[in-house]
């Protein structure tokens, strides 16, 4: 998704139907977000993973670092997310994905972030999950260990697709506390944070010739995968989320992020060749299923004011217009 999950204040019990364009606007995102996986899989064809991560946020964030202007959030969440989100999340999906975990299947089994995003909240933040959460949530994993089960792979590919899902949502929990007014500033800077480390980081390992051997075997296709995800995975997936949230509220818009696998398993298919069995279909409506259960809000039994209040509902408050 990265779609990244943006948790932004929102005036209590106020619920906006989203306008025709602006749903458009949030499939499109989701869209771009589930081709992305088929991006990353070019892009591993042609550079190492530590690379091709490192080339990712270098140029999301150069030159756009010096045309958005200073960060808007103390440092300490920016480093703290491009190291959490850029340089742990980023790096075990690409790894997992070189290892061997077919693209479609990578951003399926991605999708269990919420499911570390809600343990993280409640080992950090103290939050107790509703009873639908946690229903939810064991839905979801047993759809992750359906789709283990038929994992063609090996548990290792898989296991860091896992891992990337955890760290994932630990960035979650960091970007929710840091709360940017500006999604595309935020994470223009949370790129460049991510890119120096990871430059360093695929100099020691992939090592200087390994990393130049592939810069001077670079095509059109490599070029246009790096584009892509920079660009427009990054850098316009985030700022229209961003946007989109902001105007509606996570509530209303975090369920988009459910198409993402489609998108990710439709495009691995046509692009890729990539096939689906049965297991992994049923683990795949288990996991989405699962998380769009815990999604759902618990609704107060009916009172007599709350029916009166549907008959003629009160202003909004001033905070509350213009949204």
């Amino acid at each position: 998704m990265q779609h990244y999950s943006m948790v932004l204040k929102v005036c209590a019990g106020h619920d906006q139907v989203m306008k025709p364009r602006d749903v458009a606007l949030a499939v499109a995102v989701m869209a771009i977000w589930g081709v992305n996986f088929v991006a990353i899989e070019t892009g591993l064809d042609h550079f190492p993973p530590l690379m091709f991560n490192a080339l990712r946020f270098t140029v999301a964030a150069f030159p756009a670092l010096f045309f958005v202007g200073r960060p808007q959030v103390p440092w300490r969440w920016i480093v703290a997310t491009g190291l959490i989100l850029g340089v742990v999340k980023f790096t075990l999906l690409f790894a997992g994905m070189a290892a061997g975990m077919p693209a479609g299947l990578s951003s399926l089994v991605l999708q269990s972030q919420p499911i570390f995003t809600v343990l993280f909240a409640a080992l950090l933040l103290r939050e107790r999950p509703r009873r639908i959460q946690l229903i939810g949530l064991l839905v979801a994993l047993a759809g992750i260990a359906v789709v283990a089960t038929g994992m063609t792979a090996g548990l290792g590919a898989f296991l860091l697709i896992i891992a990337a899902a955890a760290a994932w949502g630990l960035s979650n929990i960091v970007t929710r506390t840091a709360a940017p007014p500006d999604t595309l500033r935020f994470m223009v800077w949370v790129s460049a944070v991510a890119s120096v480390p990871l430059i360093v980081l695929s100099l020691l390992v992939d090592g200087p010739r390994a990393d130049l051997a592939a810069l001077r075997a670079v095509d059109a296709q490599a070029v246009l995968a790096v584009l892509y995800v920079a660009l427009v995975s990054t850098l316009a997936g985030f700022a229209a989320w961003g946007f989109l949230l902001r105007r509606y509220g996570a509530a209303t818009v975090a369920p988009f992020s459910m198409l993402v696998p489609f998108f990710g398993l439709a495009s691995a298919a046509l692009a890729l060749g990539e096939h689906l069995t049965v297991v992994d279909v049923l683990g795949g409506a288990l996991v989405v299923g699962g998380i769009l259960l815990g999604l759902t809000r618990d609704r107060p039994a009916p009172t007599f004011a709350s029916a009166a209040s549907t008959v003629r509902a009160p202003a909004e408050s001033p905070a509350c217009q213009g949204r």
